[in-house]
């Protein structure tokens, strides 16, 4: 099977590029802005013709679409998440290949969630902020293409390769910190919100079970269990060995922070971020359509995803 990967050097990317190498049934080309792309293709300002002379003469059976922007203004997002995906649709609909195409959404699409809730493909969508618009945007455009094509809404994606500006990584960059600095106690804000989140390898599994299926539509990827930030800073503190105490700083409802240790004269204060999915203060996905359709369950508990983003942050003290 040849595989079109977009995206392969990026957080998912990379994962579901090591996942696609592991099957001596798998053909891989990757295809993006860097040098060290087998092709190199910028979906934000390439033409779909230029894209669809490449699909004919690669002719892949399966196209992956990973790239995206996660920051930046509407613009951006717009650009990278919603034309670069137009840009996939018609040279594809335009090219002889006949490929299947998957497309990674996210979970930022659906908006916030009432608290207790599971979020099954069939809810309206209703995001919260500029990324998620932009994401829902590419989903819509997948739908309505008339192709043979599955979009993963995926989660809160955790483990290797966390971004060290993502909740999580800002848990383990701040624990970090007060390790180093021998602080006993580690004030943090925030830590009330409860997301739902999945290992990355867990991701790049689904992302291979998907381009082998026939499963078409939306199909959420997670863990099916929302979690508290909260605690995920207590498990964070237990894998990296911090004794500490973790005090939680009161904020004002939609102004989530994670801190400095004990701020004083030589520590800046806390600074205040918004979450940046735009969901609320609770999101969980109905994780059945996943096992139903792709035969896919995730295997890799939090703890482990936080020990691996605990050890990447250790190895900066």
């Amino acid at each position: 099977m040849r595989v079109l990967l977009i995206g392969a050097n990026g957080y998912l990317g990379r994962f579901v590029a090591d996942r696609l190498l592991a099957d001596p049934a798998v053909q891989l080309t990757a295809l993006g802005r860097g040098d060290d792309s087998d092709v190199r293709f910028d979906l934000a300002s390439g033409s779909p013709g230029a894209l669809t002379r490449f699909l004919d003469a690669v002719h892949p059976g399966v196209v992956i679409n990973c790239a995206g922007a996660t920051r930046g203004g509407a613009r951006d997002l717009t650009r990278h998440n919603t034309v670069a995906v137009a840009t996939i649709c018609e040279a594809l609909r335009r090219s002889g290949c006949g490929a299947r195409l998957v497309q990674l959404g996210c979970g930022a699409e659906y908006g916030p969630s009432q608290p207790g809730s599971s979020t099954a493909e069939d809810a309206v969508p209703r995001p919260g902020g500029p990324y998620g618009v932009s994401k829902l945007a590419a989903t819509e455009l997948v739908l309505g293409s008339g192709l043979d094509a599955v979009v993963l809404r995926v989660f809160s994606p955790a483990g290797p390769g966390t971004p060290a500006g993502s909740p999580l990584g800002r848990l383990a960059e701040a624990m970090r910190r007060a390790m180093q600095a021998g602080d006993g106690e580690l004030k943090l804000g925030g830590l009330g919100v409860q997301r739902d989140f999945i290992d990355v390898r867990d991701i790049a599994r689904a992302v291979h079970a998907a381009s082998l299926s026939a499963a078409q539509g939306v199909v959420n990827i997670g863990s099916g269990r929302a979690v508290r930030l909260r605690d995920a800073a207590a498990v964070l503190a237990r894998v990296a060995g911090y004794g500490g105490a973790l005090h939680e700083l009161d904020q004002p409802a939609g102004r989530p922070v994670i801190g400095h240790p004990r701020p004083d004269p030589d520590h800046a204060p806390p600074t205040a971020y918004p979450y940046p999915d735009g969901c609320g203060s609770w999101q969980q996905a109905d994780v059945r359509t996943a096992r139903d359709r792709l035969g896919w369950r995730p295997r890799i508990n939090l703890e482990e995803s936080l020990a691996d983003i605990w050890m990447e942050a250790a190895c900066r003290i």
